[in-house]
């Protein structure tokens, strides 16, 4: 129920005591569209599990594209009508129309980098021989579609600087086309590969061809939902057809096995990374590209860490492994004597986990995360520590790629309230010179940054950003939206976004809580938030709640929570494990039906995290948080409002459907159950800005109306009424 007093809830979380539900009886529900429910039960270990809703797994059947029809009515009816979208909208749009610049780096006697020059659906990509030279426009997707949702996929530059193959993705599947560019004329050549998918492309060291990986053409009608096996590892040669594509490496007894090949920077080795869905461990293989007759080999066939390849020096392989070392460090191990006491440590486990490394100007450089912020350190070959770099401010730096003859190297550094810039490092002085910042139309000293730690239900530590206005009062009266992922050991650390920009110009509070299942304190954080230990993932979120709470930033009935994929998943299960903290709900692509996500397209990958529903344990742990699952009738459920998109075949949408559809029918109160059911997009990656826009004016201005905000002083007509007619 809405309580009075922020306090008084405070006391009954922090006692482990729960809240009786009552739902508000002054307001009307909406009237949902029918969603018919079929007699459709199964036996999961013995235990009976009804589906009614199985039938909107079939996105393609006539029943289904009614429902969405209907629902996306009903939807954008209600949004329509709420008097900040406009204003919002317009916000976005003034925000958004900033210049923006990729990380650029070098090939072939090239520079190449991607530019947006504010409003345009798709960065554009230019070369240059000298950064100070005018740049050339190489490739434009914008061209490829005039409402922009063909995005590019990934790129790889020819040695030689000939080429550019790139991969195209269409409507945000995740289904590519890879083709190839003349560089100097800037017209494509006949290449054209299809069906590739969690690939790249790796260039032969005479730019004859590149290496890439891909599966057999699947079925038209169902391409976005089959599930997805046996990816295979090719050779394609410039000026060939797909036909003749030489199969360099597949195993028919391993349908789970994923290939990622590398060309060394000498040309000599191909280097095979070999994954399982997304655990966080690998095969390494390699194979001799300039000896007749040489076959690939096993050098770690154990499955037993992670083995992140960097350089090579001759037939001695360098890597960024958490074997032995949950938080990773670097190791070089010789071809010749693979043997693991036999491995040469270079530079030890620290205190920090390590993110990345690169091998550049013949120094190491090592990116590490402290409490979920950047660190970069730079050491010789031999593991010499030279050098901190010294970053602007507390936030995220990326890039710093590059080869061994390469004398600088690039990189990009962002924090919650400072647009991503570009600098240009000197390995050899080791300082940093600013190549490109964005001005954005927002005052950054206006807003602040604090890190928080609280505990969890068992007592762990947790980190958590929040961002906000500066002055803010702690009365519990400030609307506050918690983002969350907590899965795949991803690390969420301070990034620039627009929207979260607007969310807070409104009046908004920001908080981002680093749970467990993440990847900010290395192996051991992740997999406490995995498989059975799932569970800890939404205690973690809960109890950023309750801290947010309990210290007076915000109260249930104005606190939102949000998240994507498997963050939707976390939204989702904490949505209805804790209905009474929360006044709003944004699950965003979500994974909710735990029970079935492996038997559609890269789901069965997911297993490492989630465990699978085949297994008898694993089933009771999934069931017992499973989102889809837990909606009780007659539960008041916060204001909720599903996104999701026809195209996404990575979580495909009947996850969405199914849990709307359940949720509209056993919500008890007033509170609106919607659906917002997006076309010609995907999961996230590449949506036109058009439509980024869009998205979150409808976003916040749904939280406007479920959260009842108010103007802020200096935020005009954003978050509530809308302005006065100009005098103009």
């Amino acid at each position: 129920m809405y309580l009075k007093h922020a306090l008084a809830l405070s006391a009954i979380l922090a006692s482990g005591g729960s809240i009786a539900q009552q739902c508000p009886a002054d307001k009307q529900a909406l009237a949902y569209p029918a969603s018919k429910k079929i007699d459709q039960v199964d036996d999961y270990h013995g235990v009976k599990v009804a589906d009614p809703y199985r039938w909107l797994e079939n996105g393609n059947s006539d029943d289904t594209k009614a429902w969405i029809e209907a629902q996306n009515t009903l939807t954008q009816g209600f949004l329509e009508k709420i008097p900040a979208r406009a204003a919002i909208r317009e916000r976005l749009t003034k925000l958004w129309n900033f210049e923006r610049f990729s990380v650029p780096f070098k090939e072939g006697g090239r520079y190449f980098y991607s530019r947006n020059d504010g409003l345009q659906n798709q960065a554009v990509l230019y070369t240059v021989k000298q950064l100070d030279e005018e740049p050339r426009l190489l490739l434009d997707p914008n061209k490829l579609a005039a409402d922009g949702t063909v995005a590019l996929a990934g790129i790889a530059v020819s040695p030689n600087g000939k080429y550019l193959a790139y991969g195209t993705a269409a409507s945000g599947s995740d289904w590519n086309e890879w083709k190839v560019r003349d560089i100097e004329s800037g017209n494509d050549t006949a290449d054209h590969l299809q069906w590739v998918k969690f690939s790249g492309a790796s260039w032969a060291h005479d730019s004859s061809g590149f290496f890439y990986s891909r599966y057999d053409a699947p079925k038209e009608a169902t391409k976005l939902a089959d599930v997805n096996y046996f990816q295979k590892l090719y050779f394609h040669k410039i000026g060939t057809s797909q036909d003749n594509d030489v199969l360099v490496y597949d195993r028919p007894d391993q349908k789970e096995w994923g290939f990622a090949g590398h060309v060394t920077d000498d040309g000599k080795y191909l280097v095979v990374s070999i994954s399982q869905g997304t655990e966080q461990k690998n095969r390494v293989y390699y194979k001799e590209l300039g000896k007749t007759g040489a076959k690939m080999l096993p050098l770690l066939d154990d499955f037993d860490a992670s083995y992140d390849f960097i350089d090579n020096d001759g037939p001695v392989f360098l890597f960024n492994s958490n074997k032995d070392a949950p938080k990773g460090r670097i190791i070089a191990i010789d071809t010749r004597r693979p043997e693991v006491g036999k491995w040469q440590v270079i530079v030890p486990e620290a205190e920090q986990t390590l993110q990345g490394a690169n091998v550049v100007g013949q120094r190491l450089v090592l990116d590490y995360l402290k409490d979920a912020r950047s660190q970069v350190k730079v050491f010789t070959l031999d593991g010499k520590l030279v050098r901190e770099v010294a970053l602007p401010g507390i936030g995220s730096a990326s890039g710093f790629g590059g080869k061994r003859h390469d004398k600088e190297t690039f990189y990009s550094f962002a924090g919650f309230t400072t647009p991503a810039a570009i600098y240009r490092y000197d390995l050899a002085s080791g300082k940093s010179s600013l190549y490109r910042q964005p001005k954005v139309d927002f005052d950054p000293s206006a807003f602040e940054t604090r890190q928080v730690f609280y505990s969890s239900k068992d007592g762990t530590r947790v980190p958590m950003f929040i961002v906000s206005k500066k002055g803010l009062k702690l009365d519990g009266s400030n609307p506050t939206y918690l983002y969350g992922y907590g899965g795949f050991n991803i690390s969420l650390t301070p990034a620039f976004s627009v929207p979260n920009l607007a969310w807070m110009e409104m009046g908004g509070v920001y908080a981002v809580p680093n749970l467990r299942g993440g990847g900010e304190y290395g192996k051991a954080w992740h997999e406490a938030g995995t498989k059975l230990q799932k569970q800890n993932v939404f205690d973690d979120f809960i109890g950023a709640a309750q801290w947010l709470i309990a210290n007076k930033y915000t109260s249930p009935q104005k606190l939102a929570i949000g998240g994507g994929s498997n963050g939707g998943l976390l939204v989702g299960a904490t949505m209805v494990q804790r209905p009474e903290l929360f006044a709003a709900a944004i699950p965003a692509v979500g994974v909710m039906d735990m029970l079935r996500f492996h038997k559609f397209t890269i789901g069965w990958g997911w297993t490492s995290d989630y465990g699978s529903s085949d297994n008898a344990d694993e089933f009771k742990a999934l069931y017992a948080y499973s989102p889809l699952h837990n909606l009780k009738p007659g539960t008041c459920y916060p204001a909720t409002l599903v996104t999701t998109a026809d195209h996404d075949d990575r979580v495909v949408p009947a996850h969405s459907f199914k849990f709307a559809a359940t949720e509209q029918a056993d919500q008890a109160g007033a509170a609106p159950v919607l659906i917002r059911i997006d076309t010609k997009a995907g999961h996230g990656a590449g949506k036109p800005t058009s439509k980024q826009i869009e998205e979150v004016a409808d976003r916040w201005g749904f939280l406007t109306k479920v959260l009842d905000m108010r103007p802020a002083p200096d935020a005009g007509a954003v978050a509530g009424n809308p302005p006065e007619p100009s005098a103009d």
